[in-house]
């Protein structure tokens, strides 16, 4: 019977450099939620008819974001590797609304940070629009799950 959701997933801790105590909230909750409702499918059919749920590991290697699947007795199921140019400028405009949003916090008017938050929601799910067509054919994932997945990605691209 097919159970098509991730029942854990892992970040490369060698590849995060640094990260904030905000940046590390945002990981944290990303994970919790992801957890509590997702849906990932891979697409490829396996000969012994596995079809999850799954371990996911994921990290940056070579540019590349590489994602691992596994079974639930962490044996290897399949790798898909997606290159990253196409996700520099969401990743790199999240993180400037993050920041944005972070400061109007602190300063801003109950509109400004509303405002501010909008904007960084469009950036949010244009880029899970992305990663869902990016993943179209090797894992089918609804959007939710695009956007925590975008998320975890952009924890792996901090740079201190």
């Amino acid at each position: 019977m097919a159970d098509p959701r991730i029942i854990d997933i892992t970040l490369d801790e060698k590849t995060i450099l640094w990260r904030s105590a905000d940046v590390a909230q945002e990981r944290r909750i990303a994970i919790f939620d992801l957890l509590e409702e997702n849906h990932f499918a891979p697409l490829r059919t396996h000969p012994d008819g596995y079809a999850g749920p799954y371990k996911v590991f994921m990290r940056v290697a070579d540019g590349r974001l590489v994602i691992e699947v596994r079974r639930t007795d962490d044996s290897p199921l399949e790798a898909v590797i997606l290159g990253l140019a196409s996700f520099r400028r969401p990743i790199r405009d999240y993180f400037a609304m993050f920041e944005s949003y972070q400061q109007a916090i602190q300063q801003a008017t109950p509109q400004q940070i509303e405002t501010v938050d909008m904007a960084r929601r469009a950036i949010h799910n244009e880029a899970a629009e992305l990663l869902r067509n990016r993943l179209e054919g090797k894992i089918d994932v609804d959007f939710d799950t695009a956007r925590r997945l975008f998320t975890l990605i952009c924890v792996l691209h901090i740079r201190g």
